[in-house]
């Protein structure tokens, strides 16, 4: 095993080599790395900002062309590959969706950071049915050792949906969904089922005080057909809404986990894998990560989860990232290229290449590049990652030789839309396809 890890460690370093001495060696080559170096060049659109970029060849295990591969990037949502390298090697293919200890007609649950119970159309087991034969039920959060929001992340984010306060057992996503019925806003959750404050703020959408649960719209401008608004979490507020949904009293306590526990397990994580980095989940993503610590550690805490998934799992990449949350919403991650490289590499020795091709978005097919990357046939399969100024991509690509590529395509610091660099990026792309 350390042999097989050390020998992981200089591949790129000697695929280095080989990429500056054989394309110029070989005519063919030679034409293709300059063909490339052209449009990734100073003289290029990429010349006015932060690039770096990687090809590499799965195959035969070597570098084909890099720029500024070495230096870090702010990778967006681009760091779910890492909590999905971590949680996945971590977690496996079953989840715990929480700790119980039964006394009777009542039961003490612990949430393990599970967070599908009713999260939008995500299938998930019946937990109200669980929870609805005892006559009491006692949640502890004793075991949440973390913050609501990650290091890094915009405090002006709040109130979007995206930006979903972590918890230790969420429901509904932790977020309300109002729908416009009439100009009159409508929650989901009947619990918030009540007036919502007038504003005369100028905006289309249902908003939420910085501090509190209070909710409020302006009726003048009120056009929004939905608005997802993130709810501030709580104990008090989950005992709360679950004791509305199972009609029975939930009462919060202080309890450890006792060493003697049962566990109320769930199939089909592979399912919710995908769902993350298809659809860029930053909820998925925050949550999957803790629990993946949760597991290891027996604590809901981001920190020690990604410190356990460093030590263990990624102690070999050639330059350790600077690794903050599990979504990519920080501006604290950083990462370099041929670190992106090295882990695609060691995702395709977890998992067999066409599967680890099923969980990334499909260019032109779904998810995040479901309207880019358009082809004959499916030729890329990434993440994507994308902040104000800040656009990476990184996976597979399938060149029309039938190559099987991993590449790092990172952007920081442009002063363009997101959309104009990704046009550029996908003329880049198209070349590799065709010539490689």
């Amino acid at each position: 095993m350390i042999a097989k890890r050390l020998k992981t460690v200089i591949f790129l370093f000697a695929g280095l080599w080989y990429c500056q001495n054989t394309w110029a060696q070989d005519p063919e080559i030679r034409a293709h790395y300059l063909g490339l170096d052209k449009l990734l060049n100073e003289q290029s659109y990429f010349g006015n900002h932060f690039t770096g970029f990687m090809l590499f060849d799965l195959d035969s295990q070597r570098v084909l062309f890099e720029k500024n591969s070495h230096l870090n990037f702010i990778p967006a949502s681009v760091t779910k590959l890492l909590t999905f390298y971590g949680g996945i090697s971590v977690l496996g293919d079953r989840l715990a969706a929480f700790r119980y200890v039964e006394s009777g007609k009542s039961v003490k649950i612990w949430g393990t950071g599970y967070p599908l119970w009713e999260y939008r159309d995500m299938k998930h087991p019946d937990i109200d049915a669980f929870l609805a034969k005892y006559d009491t039920v006692y949640f502890s959060d004793q075991n949440w050792k973390d913050e609501p929001y990650g290091y890094g992340w915009q405090w002006d984010d709040f109130f979007y949906s995206y930006s979903v306060e972590k918890s230790a057992f969420p429901i509904y996503g932790n977020f309300v969904t109002f729908k416009n019925s009439n100009r009159v806003p409508k929650p989901n959750i009947p619990f918030f089922d009540k007036p919502v404050s007038i504003s005369q703020k100028a905006t289309k959408e249902v908003m939420r005080e910085l501090w509190s649960n209070n909710f409020y719209f302006n009726p003048a401008s009120y056009t929004a057909s939905e608005s997802e608004v993130p709810f501030i979490t709580s104990s008090e507020l989950f005992a709360s809404l679950v004791s509305e949904r199972i009609k029975k009293p939930v009462v919060v306590i202080k309890d450890s986990i006792p060493s003697e526990h049962l566990v109320f397990e769930v199939e089909g994580a592979k399912e919710v894998w995908r769902e993350m980095l298809q659809e860029s989940d930053n909820f998925l993503a925050e949550q999957l990560l803790l629990m993946a610590g949760e597991y290891q550690t027996g604590e809901l805490n981001t920190e020690r989860a990604i410190a356990y998934i460093q030590k263990t799992f990624l102690w070999d990449l050639p330059d350790q990232p600077n690794w903050m949350d599990g979504s990519g919403l920080s501006r604290n991650n950083l990462v370099t290229p041929r670190a992106m490289i090295q882990l695609m590499v060691k995702l395709e020795q977890l998992i067999p290449r066409e599967e680890l091709k099923s969980f990334l978005a499909v260019g032109g097919v779904n998810g995040t590049l479901k309207t880019t990357y358009k082809g004959s046939s499916p030729y890329i399969f990434a993440k994507t990652g994308t902040l104000s100024n800040n656009h990476s991509l990184v996976g597979i690509i399938k060149t029309d030789s039938g190559k099987h590529l991993a590449f790092a395509f990172m952007n920081n610091n442009y002063l363009q839309k997101a959309s104009e660099v990704r046009r550029e990026m996908e003329k880049v792309m198209g070349y590799v396809k065709q010539h490689f």
